[in-house]
């Protein structure tokens, strides 16, 4: 496709800022670009219909990481380096929720329950006595003590019959909020463009050159912001693409169960939303299968989601599914976000770590601070 002048001239001359990648970073990006460059051109591209990735298929849990999670962490990463990941991710849910209003974004504040099942007795006991201690190591991040024992109020089947809450836990309607982070840009004159894939960037002198698939052009500064998919333009190793499967009950008659729900090291959840049961995960089943840009749900992942839907969560209930889909996130050996210049005109903000909710927006800020 030949680009007409008017084509040329309305969208892709005397860019300032192209942002690759129009979900929860990318537009937390462009807005502060906007914010700190009142007159520049800013473009967003986006290789989708909706955001392609992530954003706008995560489960909208606004989570900071449940005991058994940080005692994963702590395995790999010092004291300091959890706490500070954890501020991150607490930092960024305060900002989305000042950014849009918790109205716009369907938040609510229910607290987390993280569930133990019952084949893993050692397993539940370590994190239950490791309760005091990460309530300690957690107090700086959110002001008094985040971890509390409680008992199994909803009656799930086959779980320990204590589970341990987050009481700063929340979760949120993530269609709600991308279309105001969405009317957001438009509202501040920060175009759009759906369809578009950049296949490469290519660094000039003073600007960069994305080549699509059916046009080029010129932008001063380049954000890569598609977390997951960012491999291909990277060429990173660092990051590896994670599918998250996941699926949603048709509406259940007087539904009680009401938060948002984790266990086995975070890798199931589960909440409440309209009445339904939203539940995913399962990627620890085959995590070389999982590791994949390709959407799509497999038999076993969705078999076992089934069998605890119906052994766990809802026993005892004829519960149908309504619809099921997957998301790509970005994930690596460190939980850490890469937010860094890859260039003199290319900079990054990937590798959210299935935590792009929280962190989104401050990492979008982030990567607008790199233009400096």
């Amino acid at each position: 496709m030949e680009l007409s002048y008017w084509e040329h001239k309305s969208w892709f001359s005397n860019v300032d800022f192209t942002i690759i990648g129009s979900g929860i970073v990318g537009l937390n990006c462009a807005l502060n670009l906007k914010e700190k460059y009142p007159k520049s051109n800013i473009l967003v591209l986006e290789r989708g219909s909706l955001p392609q990735g992530a954003s706008t298929k995560n489960a909208g849990f606004a989570c900071f990481g449940s005991v058994s999670e940080l005692l994963a962490d702590l395995e790999s990463h010092t004291e300091e380096e959890v706490v500070e990941l954890v501020q991150k991710r607490w930092n960024g849910i305060q900002r989305l929720r000042n950014l849009l209003g918790d109205s716009a974004i369907g938040f609510e504040l229910h607290g987390s329950h993280e569930l133990f099942p019952l084949e893993k007795p050692d397993f539940f006991d370590n994190c239950m006595g490791s309760i005091s201690y990460l309530n300690d190591l957690m107090e700086p991040v959110f002001g008094a003590k985040p971890f509390l024992p409680n008992r199994n109020l909803f009656g799930f089947e086959n779980i320990q019959e204590q589970y341990i809450t987050h009481v700063f836990e929340g979760q949120l309607d993530t269609g709600k909020m991308m279309k105001s982070l969405i009317q957001k840009c438009l509202s501040n004159g920060i175009p759009i463009l759906y369809g578009v894939e950049v296949r490469a960037l290519l660094e000039a002198e003073t600007k960069s050159v994305l080549q699509t698939k059916n046009f080029e052009f010129d932008s001063k500064k380049v954000f890569v912001a598609t977390n997951g998919f960012a491999t291909k333009l990277l060429k990173s190793e660092a990051i590896k693409p994670a599918r998250a499967q996941v699926l949603i009950t048709e509406p259940i008659k007087n539904l009680h169960i009401k938060g948002t729900f984790h266990f086995d090291e975070g890798y199931y959840y589960f909440r409440n939303i309209d009445n339904r049961i939203l539940f995913g995960g399962g990627r620890n089943l085959d995590f070389e299968t999982e590791e994949t840009t390709e959407f799509g749900q497999t038999e076993i992942i969705q078999s076992k989601l089934e069998a605890l839907l119906n052994q766990m969560i809802l026993p005892h209930q004829n519960v149908k599914i309504e619809r099921r889909w997957s998301g790509i996130m970005g994930v690596g050996t460190q939980k850490s976000p890469i937010v860094k210049p890859v260039s003199n005109s290319i900079y990054c903000g990937v590798r959210l770590g299935g935590m792009g909710v929280a962190l989104g927006s401050l990492v979008g800020k982030e990567l607008a601070d790199l233009a400096d």
